[in-house]
């Protein structure tokens, strides 16, 4: 199987990083700092609160220099979008997040950063579904 084959022209447009998926406003995070509900997980704590009007879920990320320099903040930054990235289809519902993660981010494997990213997901469509 080509490369071709395997992603089809659109299939990366369609998994792209969109504005409409970013929480950038103070005033989103303290709501849902304040109002939402947490879930610890082991590389992160998502906090989330449903959105008030119907749309697409957003996800925002607190990245404090507790974990480290400006290089080992933005690496985390990075993972963390691109692992958000691939897990979305797996959100569902319109949430808004805020994830902190915690410094074992940094030195663990990409591909368990996504899939507790995709079960993280997957609790908070559940419980909001309650």
């Amino acid at each position: 199987m080509s490369a071709v084959e395997a992603n089809p022209p659109g299939a990366a447009a369609a998994r792209r990083y969109r504005r409409s998926m970013r929480l950038r406003r103070h005033a989103d995070f303290v709501r849902v700092y304040r109002e939402g509900r947490r879930h610890f997980a082991r590389h992160m704590t998502v906090y989330y609160l449903p959105r008030p009007q119907a749309g697409s879920s957003r996800v925002g990320y607190t990245v404090s220099r507790f974990l480290g320099g400006a290089v080992d903040r933005n690496r985390i930054k990075r993972r963390l979008r691109e692992a958000v990235r691939l897990a979305w289809p797996r959100m569902g519902g319109a949430v808004d997040l805020v994830v902190n993660p915690k410094k074992s981010l940094l030195k663990a494997p990409f591909e368990d950063l996504v899939e507790e990213v995709g079960r993280v997901f997957e609790i908070i469509r559940q419980r909001e579904k309650q």
